[in-house]
């Protein structure tokens, strides 16, 4: 890969860059905690910002603005890596910052997008970072040269330092920074050759390690403000229930109490002085809710809507079709079928939801953990009354995300609780019966799959029929209207090239194929769940694929093989774990394998799992797992990922299941909702294959074949199929 001449046009610097001098940032409110600290109007700022994503301190502290989240997958210390790679400063001496989500509304979008989902955190962003790097070092070589009175094409920079190699003569960033700031921005940057790198795609320790290790970062649940008051919520139990009476006076005379609220028609709240005095008094609240229509809403009726979409053609869209696929089946000489099914499942964030919210008629401000500041900004005016533009989210640090938190439910009932309270600041906290009771949950859905061999074992046509939740059809309509009533993310994985741009495209070449999903919708909600509709559907694709490599009497990998040989990265990462496994070689006594391969978000993953069955005891004994993921940009963090996710692939498998009763979700803590343990922890071993020719994600993808994998090893074991999850309802004793 040669360096990467950009031309970037003002208008798309000004979108990705926000360069404009320290004439641009005069007199601005920057983002809090900004090192960048705004002067009176017509002052210089005292530490200058060279752009939106650099600034400067005179002793060479670079400061690198973020603007997606860190929620504990290390995007913050990849994208610093990004642009400290083309600044060339000193990596000791970087820090971060958020970017404000206030300030890219009044910088014309300056930091792009906010979001921090789909495993797009640098994928989506590390061309408009890296320029900003780029322009940044450009602007204070400039600096220098001018200072020098000498050409820029003598000048070169490298750890913060700039030289000029004819004369010999040295200066630091942090001593040019302030004349930088005031030049014009060059337009014409060139980007690294990524063989060239010696910050990104190198194994660096984390940013944020140590301020987690010593308990100093600070998180929305331990986040104190002066005069905060403290809340604690209660939602109708019941989905679509709302609230029909209370006695606030019935708690008013306990301790620290100052306020009770009812939070929309579905909630309410008690404020006190402390969050335990408000959950206590909240406790004893006298409440009447009016159950409303889905009272006796369980999870048997659900089943019952998910099986009418797999034999009904009510609201049936057609995702995938090639050939005839029914005509194909129809002559096979062999016919398999299966039908799968995946239950509600909860995000379980450790760190419940929560924010804290200070209101006043001229202005509202948030201090939240969210996965997308911009829609928090949108959500909080829109609860406040005001216009964006009176509004602010301070963005922390998430404990979890896995997509619940780029849903804003808590924001808006903590707006609106402290619209009660002007100028005071409210902190709203979940407990964890709220968490996972009022959750916006993994989609529920079943699949059933049939397909034909011909005579010789080679598959015919496959047919595929999901019935389910559509998310989109509750989160993102419109989305659902651009597509003619389809759902597109609920074919992830089961087409060519997806709906959306080809981030979940099939890894596998079928005769004939038919893929539908037939759409239905529950009371209950659904939302982005780690990977979506990818994690589900690499389950029920990779373990029929499985199915059918044993119906026709052949090896699953070799099975797999011929129907890859047009997906050359696909084949890639499934050799890979073949290979480091010894797939071709007898498995050790009692030890049995499953394999499963599936592209998402863009990366191309694979995985084999090694698992025991003794008297009905289940021992994940080992998984190793392979990633495509173009470029690495942190190769220690990305095995650090990946393990994370498949722990959180693990527990969702074994473990995970929210069930309805009488309108309710009968699941409250971890009691009833456990995680995978430490004893049960498989050891991983991580395959990391850069390709380098594309941007793919990490956080999601290989949260999506541990499960696959598992299930096609315990058929191996015990030569039945489980096609329910979760596990613990298998019979199996996990160990």
């Amino acid at each position: 890969m040669k360096n990467e001449r950009i031309n970037v046009s003002r208008r798309e610097f000004l979108i990705h860059t926000g360069l404009a001098g320290a004439g641009f940032a005069l007199g601005m409110k920057l983002p809090l905690g900004s090192t960048a600290i705004a002067a009176e109007a017509g002052a210089e700022t005292a530490t200058p910002e060279i752009n939106a994503w650099v600034v400067i301190a005179p002793d060479d502290t670079v400061t690198i603005r973020i603007a997606r989240s860190e929620m504990g997958q290390g995007t913050l210390t990849g994208l610093a890596q990004l642009v400290a790679e083309e600044l060339e400063c000193d990596w000791s001496k970087v820090t971060t910052e958020y970017a404000s989500p206030a300030q890219n509304l009044a910088r014309d979008k300056v930091w792009g997008s906010f979001q921090t989902g789909g495993s797009r955190g640098i994928r989506t962003s590390h061309d408009y970072v890296r320029k900003g790097g780029a322009i940044a070092r450009e602007m204070l070589i400039q600096a220098a040269a001018n200072d020098w009175g000498v050409p820029t094409d003598e000048c070169s920079a490298q750890k913060s330092v700039i030289s000029h190699a004819p004369s010999g003569r040295t200066t630091t960033y942090g001593k040019v920074a302030t004349a930088a700031a005031k030049l014009e921005p060059p337009f014409d940057v060139i980007l690294k050759d990524p063989e060239d790198w010696t910050i990104a795609g190198k194994p660096l320790a984390r940013l944020d390690t140590r301020d987690k290790v010593t308990g100093e970062q600070v998180y929305g649940a331990d986040l104190a403000l002066p005069g905060m008051l403290n809340a604690a919520i209660r939602t109708c139990p019941v989905f679509g229930g709302t609230v029909e009476s209370f006695d606030a006076k019935a708690i008013s005379k306990r301790p620290g109490v100052r306020k009770v609220v009812q939070v929309g028609d579905n909630a309410i709240a008690v404020v006190a002085d402390t969050w335990w005095h408000a959950k206590s008094a909240l406790d004893a609240l006298p409440v009447k809710w009016n159950e409303g229509p889905n009272a006796k809403l369980s999870s048997a009726e659900i089943t019952k809507m998910l099986d009418d979409g797999l034999v009904s053609n009510d609201d049936v869209f057609t995702g995938n079709e090639a050939g005839d696929a029914a005509k194909a089946i129809k002559g096979a000489a062999k016919t398999i079928e299966a039908t799968y099914s995946y239950p509600y499942q909860a995000h379980a964030c450790m760190e419940p939801m929560n924010a804290t919210a200070r209101w006043t008629r001229e202005r509202c401000e948030v201090w939240c953990p969210t996965q997308n500041g911009e829609t928090a900004l949108q959500d909080t005016a829109k609860a406040a009354g005001l216009p964006a533009e009176q509004c602010e989210v301070h963005k922390l640090h998430l404990g979890g995300g896995f997509g619940r938190r780029a849903i804003h439910d808590y924001i808006t009932q903590a707006v609106t609780i402290a619209k009660e309270l002007p100028g005071t600041p409210v902190k709203l906290l979940w407990t964890r019966e709220e968490d996972i009771q009022h959750d916006h949950y993994h989609p529920v859905t079943k699949c059933k799959l049939t397909g034909g061999l011909d005579d010789k074992g080679n598959l015919a046509g496959l047919h595929v029929r999901l019935s389910g939740h559509s998310i989109a059809a509750v989160r993102w309509p419109g989305m659902v209207q651009a597509f003619n009533g389809a759902d597109p993310l609920a074919f992830q994985g089961f087409v060519e090239d997806d709906m959306l741009g080809g981030d979940h495209s099939i890894g596998y070449s079928f005769p004939s194929l038919k893929v539908e999903h037939a759409m239905r919708n529950p009371a209950v909600p659904p939302g982005p769940w780690r990977a979506v509709n990818a994690h589900q559907n690499a389950i029920y694709m990779e373990c029929f694929i499985d199915e059918l490599a044993h119906a026709a009497g052949r090896d699953p990998l070799e099975f797999r093989q011929v129907l890859m040989k047009k997906h050359p990265k696909n084949l890639a990462v499934l050799n890979a774990v073949a290979d480091r496994v010894g797939w071709s070689k007898p498995a050790p006594a009692g030890i049995h394998r499953g394999l499963a391969v599936f592209k998402s978000f863009a990366s191309y993953t694979a995985a084999c799992a090694e698992v025991s069955v003794d008297d009905g005891r289940l021992k994940i004994q080992r998984i190793v797992a392979a990633t495509d993921p173009g470029h690495a940009v942190n190769p220690q963090q990305i095995e650090a990922q990946i393990e994370g996710s498949i722990v959180y692939g693990l527990s969702a498998l074994l473990y995970g299941e929210i069930t309805v009763r009488n309108g309710r979700v009968e699941q409250g803590n971890f009691d009833t909702y456990p995680m995978l343990l430490i004893p049960e922890m498989p050891k991983v071993e991580v395959i990391l294959m850069p390709s380098g020719d594309f941007w793919g994600g990490v956080g999601e993808p290989t949260t999506v074949i541990a499960a696959p994998a598992v299930l096609n090893a315990i058929y191996a074991a015990t030569g039945k199929r489980i096609r329910e999850v979760p596990l613990k309802n298998s019979g199996l004793k996990i160990t």
